[in-house]
């Protein structure tokens, strides 16, 4: 167990980035996994979906050149459009509530990784809390970045934490609500870095997995000579971009730690745990210097 994640610890910012990543090395193939036993369906949709409204647009453009000189902003915001969208926020909904659930159980386990059966029975209970959730953040996240964009960067950190807070604690919407901007309070400027240092490198790495396919796709679409291969670059290049989404799990298991970090500064729910632990296992070596 020496060698295991403990979430429930205080964490200065480069620990919080480094214990992310740990983790995932550590239990790379549970969550791989989990991902793909979870997440498939909505990869898979996801894929078809981004493939029949890529190829929608050549079909609707006015130009053969220019697939996206359409003649009407409706061959755009067709039914294909709108279904993307339903897809993809599925998807991340489906990548964010798994994650959420294996970190839920790997402590529940006592930091063991659970199987994706275990998982899927807390994915299954929280799966449409989240999602509908979602929507009410993301319309909260849009009002507040169009009053001159910085009440919109405030928050961020706040509705990053949502999650983690509503299934980690089983909580509703309002709770989550109140709970996310009550944890930030005097931890602002640490939390915001550590969660803006990891959604770039889970960006840099999905840019980098689905770099290929794009530029594939740019070829098949612009260059003459290969027209003819375009709709197989753009299933290729959709195939990636959709792959690259398990790169998501990076920033929620950052973010998760996040919390755990925020909870124990102003809760110590961790350390009252040990110390409530403590003579119950002789061979259970307690540090309680870190506090």
């Amino acid at each position: 167990m020496s060698g295991k994640i403990e979430f429930k610890k205080l964490r200065d910012f480069g620990e919080v980035i480094n214990d992310t990543f740990l983790f995932i090395r550590e239990n790379l193939k549970p969550l791989i996994k989990v991902f793909i036993y979870l997440c498939g369906f909505f990869i898979l949709a996801g894929i078809i979906a981004s493939v029949m409204q890529q190829l929608n647009m050549q079909t609707v453009s006015k130009n053969p050149n220019n697939p996206f000189a359409v003649t009407n902003m409706g061959d755009i915001f067709n039914w294909f459009y709108f279904l993307v969208i339903l897809i993809t926020m599925g998807s991340y909904t489906a990548i964010t509530v798994s994650t959420l659930s294996f970190i839920a159980l790997y402590i529940q386990k006592g930091k063991v990784a659970p199987s994706p059966e275990e998982v899927w029975a807390y994915f299954k209970y929280y799966f449409f809390r989240a999602f509908f959730s979602s929507i009410g953040v993301g319309l909260f996240m849009v009002f507040t970045f169009m009053l001159c964009l910085i009440p919109g960067i405030y928050v961020f950190p706040a509705m990053s934490l949502f999650f983690p807070i509503m299934i980690l604690e089983n909580a509703g919407f309002q709770y989550t609500f109140s709970r996310s901007f009550r944890l930030l309070k005097n931890q602002w400027w640490l939390t915001a870095g550590v969660i803006l240092v990891i959604w770039v490198i889970a960006y840099s790495c999905m840019m980098f997995a689905s770099m290929p396919g794009l530029i594939l796709t740019m070829v098949g679409t612009f260059l003459p000579g290969v027209k003819e291969w375009s709709k197989v670059m753009i299933v290729f290049g959709s195939i990636l971009q959709h792959l690259s989404y398990v790169f998501m799990m990076i920033p929620v298991i950052g973010v998760t730690l996040c919390y755990f970090n925020l909870v124990e500064v102003q809760e110590s729910a961790g350390l009252m745990d040990r110390i409530n632990q403590f003579g119950e296992d002789k061979n259970d070596n307690i540090s309680l210097e870190e506090y």
